[in-house]
């Protein structure tokens, strides 16, 4: 399992970077550098780590993110949240490719890396601590790259959203575990 992501990330690790090279190389002269944007925020979850981690992994998510979170799991089958699996979620008329590169709830972390040909590459750390033993504080950090002069903007303005998500996460996941049939 743990080869299978070493391997898939080892390929979209490969594929970025040849597209980034390819497309930098042949407008970097005229273009400027591609963008890469870095931005973290944090908020608490009004539950223990325990009921709080689930929520973070690609399926658990779909408790809380809305409709726009369907991913369509490759691996494993039946689904299931683990380190090393591989699924897709649509982004409008594109496709983001995904691996789940991190995923140890001992260690209180999770790292997602997506892809999205001609786009981005994007790399999203999640880090949980307990504030007491009903409240978990959630860190999340994104890493978004150009893969080409012209997904600069989007890059930028997708980090700019990043900054933002703080808030709309928490009100969301407080919000869904305050239904009876969450917990």
């Amino acid at each position: 399992m743990k080869e299978l992501a070493v391997f898939v990330l080892g390929i979209l690790t490969a594929l970025a970077g040849a597209y980034a090279y390819q497309h930098h190389y042949h407008a970097a002269a005229s273009s400027g550098p591609l963008a890469h944007v870095r931005n973290e925020f944090g908020f608490t979850v009004q539950a223990p780590y325990a009921v709080t981690a689930p929520l973070f992994g690609p399926d658990g998510e779909r408790a809380w993110a809305g409709k726009d979170w369907d991913p369509h799991f490759l691996y494993p089958q039946p689904t299931q949240d683990i380190q090393g699996a591989v699924f897709t979620v649509r982004h409008g008329h594109r496709h983001s490719y995904w691996v789940n590169t991190f995923f140890d709830m001992d260690a209180r972390h999770f790292q997602y890396v997506y892809f999205i040909p001609e786009a981005m590459v994007v790399l999203i750390d999640v880090r949980f601590s307990e504030i007491d033993p009903a409240n978990t504080k959630v860190n999340v950090a994104y890493e978004r790259t150009a893969l080409s002069p012209e997904a600069n903007d989007r890059v930028r303005k997708m980090g700019k959203l990043d900054r933002e998500n703080g808030k709309e996460w928490e009100t969301a996941i407080n919000n869904y575990l305050t239904k009876p049939a969450a917990r």
